[in-house]
């Protein structure tokens, strides 16, 4: 396959991320019984980010020209990603994604479960849409990623009844979780694009440094967005004393009245939410926290951007992908 060393017929991010959803609205997954596929189409058609799919086509695009070779692999990207939150929206018992009812909520949990089962079978099967000659690696990888996805969320679920969460075992957790797939969505535009293996590592380790940061960048917007551009309440994490990287630093640096004040709220089972909120991110600001967050994130960017730096491909294809880079290590919501 020949790699190009032009900059003709680049498309823009806004132009990508429209193929990429007229290609969602166009994918078919099957008829009967309806109610089966019903649920794909649905949580589908709920929009999102789409950052994962739209991540190998930015990825393809270091490389090729034409994005068609790349859509069903980017597809099953995002049927897989979707696949994962059908099924931890049932673990969570979450009433609603994307601001509408989640699937189990408005059908039932076995039809979620069963749905989504499907979802991972149709997944692979749009992977399976490369060249013969890239289908072993592309599925190899692909398995290996998928497996760590189930394997951070177990670890999530774990940290809920632990109390002593270390820093390097939060991270870990977060890098399978989240990052892995990130880092797959770029390895395997890469590789459909016909790029080296060392390209693709830059590519997968772009994808891992920028993965982590996303999420605590999630952490981070939890406790500190504005109300009105976050779309989702402000310190849900704080209620739920999820273990972030926010909380289990806090929990490390808090001492004396800090740390006695933090712990007794983290032990209440009744109190009201906007005075909890308003009590730990004032611990927060006070041990500093914002700023070392700010400090994580910035230095999983950092590397996330050196791996771009790190690419052999013309400056002016890693334009879309770098917008798109900035674009959520500056997000707000």
């Amino acid at each position: 396959m020949n790699l190009l060393n032009t900059n003709d017929n680049i498309r823009s991010l806004q132009e990508l991320t429209h193929l990429l959803s007229q290609t969602v609205e166009e994918a078919r997954y099957g008829q009967d019984p309806l109610s089966l596929y019903e649920p794909i189409r649905y949580i589908m058609s709920l929009g999102g980010k789409r950052i994962r799919p739209l991540l190998t086509l930015l990825a393809h695009q270091l490389w090729q020209h034409n994005p068609e070779p790349a859509l069903q692999p980017a597809l099953g990207v995002e049927l897989f990603h979707n696949f994962s939150l059908m099924h931890d929206d049932i673990m969570d018992k979450a009433p609603l994604r994307r601001g509408q009812p989640t699937v189990h909520a408005r059908w039932n949990e076995s039809t979620a479960i069963l749905s989504g089962d499907v979802m991972l079978v149709k997944a692979y099967e749009r992977m399976m849409q490369v060249p013969d000659g890239l289908l072993r690696p592309v599925l190899e990888k692909f398995s290996q990623c998928a497996a760590e996805v189930c394997e951070g969320q177990q670890l999530d679920m774990e940290f809920e009844d632990q109390q002593g969460v270390s820093e390097a075992a939060y991270l870990d957790m977060i890098r399978r979780k989240t990052a892995v797939l990130l880092g797959f969505s770029l390895e395997l535009g890469g590789i459909v694009a016909g790029a080296d293996a060392e390209a693709c590592r830059h590519l997968y380790e772009l994808g891992i440094n920028m993965g982590i940061g996303f999420q605590l960048m999630d952490d981070l917007l939890d406790v500190y967005a504005e109300q009105e551009k976050f779309g989702k309440q402000v310190g849900g994490d704080i209620i739920a004393n999820k273990k972030t990287y926010l909380l289990i630093n806090a929990r490390q640096r808090a001492a004396g009245s800090d740390a006695q004040e933090l712990n007794s709220w983290l032990q209440q089972q009744e109190f009201d939410a906007t005075e909890k909120v308003a009590a730990v991110t004032a611990i927060y600001d006070r041990l500093g926290i914002r700023a070392l967050t700010e400090a994580k994130i910035d230095e999983y960017f950092h590397e996330a951007f050196a791996a771009l730096a790190a690419l052999p491909a013309p400056e002016a294809r890693k334009a879309p992908l770098r917008q798109l880079m900035q674009a959520l290590s500056k997000r707000e919501k």
